[in-house]
């Protein structure tokens, strides 16, 4: 993984990921980073759970029933065609912000060495009550946890470009 916190998921391409034009369509990607969106919530805290955690919660846990996330917004780089392989590709994921309901996740899919990236990604997701449909804010339980994979704002190109102009 590249210089930002988090962690990272292997994620296998299947054959019907595939385009007409011979690489991985553009919205399966939605799906690589929903894979590892999920695997992250749903690991357990460990020896980093913080107050009003144990270490056999996960930021699942956290949410509640009461509660869940939503995405709010996507945003998506493609830095080069991804093509059929039978050897997974990795999907790192780390915290980019944490609002007073909401948080934002950095992706980058990558090769697992690091010696290639495929795409860029951000996702911005919100603490919703189940019965209200409102935001919610987050925990400090909540934020402990989004705070152990935060990690630096993703390095889109064309931010990098504009700030440059």
């Amino acid at each position: 993984m590249s210089a930002r916190a988090g962690l990272s998921f292997p994620v296998q391409i299947r054959f019907g990921d595939i385009d007409s034009y011979g690489h991985v369509n553009n919205v399966v990607y939605l799906s690589y980073l929903e894979d590892a969106r999920v695997q992250l919530i749903h690991r357990t805290l460990g020896g980093d759970a913080g107050a009003g955690a144990v270490e056999e919660d996960t930021f699942h846990d956290l949410v509640g029933v009461e509660n869940f996330t939503l995405v709010a917004r996507h945003e998506i780089e493609y830095v080069r065609p991804l093509l059929f392989r039978t050897e997974p590709v990795q999907v790192n994921i780390w915290v980019t912000g944490i609002g007073g309901s909401s948080f934002d996740f950095g992706y980058e899919v990558a090769e697992p060495d690091g010696s290639a990236v495929y795409a860029l990604a951000a996702s911005a997701m919100v603490l919703v009550g189940r019965e209200s449909g409102a935001p919610v804010r987050l925990s400090q339980a909540q934020r402990h946890a989004l705070e152990r994979w935060s990690g630096e704002p993703v390095p889109f190109r064309r931010r990098a470009a504009a700030t440059r102009r």
